[in-house]
């Protein structure tokens, strides 16, 4: 980094951003760039910058650009590099007057970067107000929203598109600033990166998670996950959980349970009580749910906690475990407000963690899986689709984490493996359109066979 030449890496982003400008205008069918019109918003750091710079390469590109500056100061080089391209630069109070000519095809936001606090000043307000309506590409971050927790505390832009760069920072990947990013859009520009404590995994990463059998391999070597869930209130739970764990990823599937007649007419490779290597309990199992996870945890293997059996937790299990609770679910289970859950699920998830010693997987859009381990990343599951919020699909969530926890997986990686399995099912048994709980279990097959080979 030291051998590259004082703004080379301010200038990288500036390319990046202004392309992806171009982009995002002739994706919204404008044709051309030329003639189009652009305005700057520019704070006085280098998030600024980089917006001056972009706007710089779009004037030459023939784009009508002008700068209007939320500070009395910006950066110098960005705005001379501005002018002698042919853009415009004025204070905001000129901007607005400007308005009374055309609108302009894109606002760029480059208020505050990564380094700003929550929330924006009333100039900055003032300046998104007269905007409104006009799309909005932000350089980094969304100005005002929290990029270290991606929480929410006070006005904050809501980005069509967010151009970051180097990597994704936390407020791209948990709810609820995500919500405000617009589709976020990755430029390269040469940083080296510190070790995450937020991450994603991707298609690659759960090719190489998800266990596939040894060739001497046989039905008790690949894992046995055992099922207690389910009542006679909810016997749809307990079928539902098993088809999340019958996916063939682990060798076999036990079931216990008020639904076992039915169960097994649906799933005839289930079989009964017996040794497991892992245990799912909790899901639609009403007034058993105690007693279903006092049995689990006397097995002394890891377990997965879902719905009803969450309630019994007041500590440590001594287990490896992982909870898999909704956000109003969790605030029960810590006696917290819901909305604060909602409005804070990284910094719950993680007190969770801790408290129960265990992976906790919070439901959301934004699924939020954190270990007890301090030092462990946390992950952000980003694949699933809004039909996915239908009844019955965390029962087979937590079947088919406990499927992957039997054949080996550590908590955190069944846990944040298997969110991505369910959220990908989803997408594909969707298809863009309504899905069941029973479709996305389904489709968990076809997702597997369509991962990346994984190099030996």
């Amino acid at each position: 980094m030291a051998s590259l030449p004082e703004g080379a890496l301010m200038q990288r982003a500036a390319a990046g951003l202004a392309y992806a400008v171009i982009g995002h205008l002739r994706g919204r069918g404008l044709g051309g760039v030329y003639g189009k019109r652009v305005v700057l918003l520019v704070g006085s750091g280098d998030n600024g910058g980089d917006a001056l710079y972009a706007g710089a390469i779009l004037a030459r590109r023939g784009v009508q650009v002008e700068a209007w500056l939320l500070a009395d100061r910006a950066h110098s080089g960005g705005v001379a590099a501005l002018r002698a391209a042919g853009g415009g630069v004025v204070k905001l109070s000129e901007g607005y007057r400007s308005l009374s000519g055309s609108q302009p095809s894109v606002v760029v936001d480059g208020i505050v970067g990564i380094g700003g606090k929550p929330g924006l000043r009333p100039d900055a307000e003032e300046a998104l107000a007269m905007l409104a309506g006009v799309p909005v590409v932000s350089v980094d971050t969304p100005s005002g929203v929290c990029v270290d927790t991606g929480e929410i505390d006070g006005a904050h832009v809501t980005a069509d598109l967010t151009v970051t760069f180097g990597s994704h920072k936390p407020c791209h990947l948990l709810d609820p600033a995500a919500s405000a990013c617009g589709t976020v859009q990755l430029v390269d520009i040469g940083l080296r990166l510190p070790k995450p404590v937020i991450e994603s995994l991707e298609a690659a990463d759960v090719a190489d998670l998800v266990p596939r059998p040894a060739p001497d391999g046989h039905k008790y070597t690949r894992g046995v996950v055992g099922l207690r869930v389910g009542s006679a209130t909810y016997p749809g739970a307990a079928l539902l959980a098993v088809s999340g764990a019958n996916t063939g990823l682990a060798g076999m599937v036990r079931y216990v349970g008020t639904a076992s007649e039915w169960v097994k007419r649906h799933n005839p490779e289930v079989v009964g009580d017996g040794q497991a290597q892992a245990w799912v309990v909790g899901s639609g199992s009403a007034d058993g749910a105690n007693s279903a996870l006092a049995f689990a945890r006397a097995s002394g293997v890891p377990l997965v906690i879902d719905a009803d059996s969450l309630r019994a937790l007041n500590g440590p299990l001594g287990v490896p475990a992982i909870l898999t609770p909704h956000a109003g679910e969790l605030a029960a289970l810590i006696r917290e407000d819901r909305g604060d859950v909602e409005a804070r699920p990284l910094h719950y998830a993680r007190l969770a963690a801790k408290r129960f010693d265990a992976v906790v997987l919070l439901k959301g859009r934004r699924t939020t899986i954190a270990s007890p381990d301090p030092d462990t990343p946390v992950r952000v599951n980003t694949t699933g689709t809004s039909w996915l919020a239908t009844a019955g699909s965390g029962d087979v969530l937590g079947g088919l984490i406990g499927s992957l926890l039997a054949a080996g997986l550590a908590p955190i990686d069944a846990a944040s493996a298997g969110a991505w399995l369910h959220g990908t099912a989803a997408t594909l048994a969707s298809a863009g359109g309504p899905v069941t709980a029973s479709g996305v279990a389904a489709a968990i097959p076809a997702v597997i066979r369509s991962l990346p080979a994984v190099s030996s």
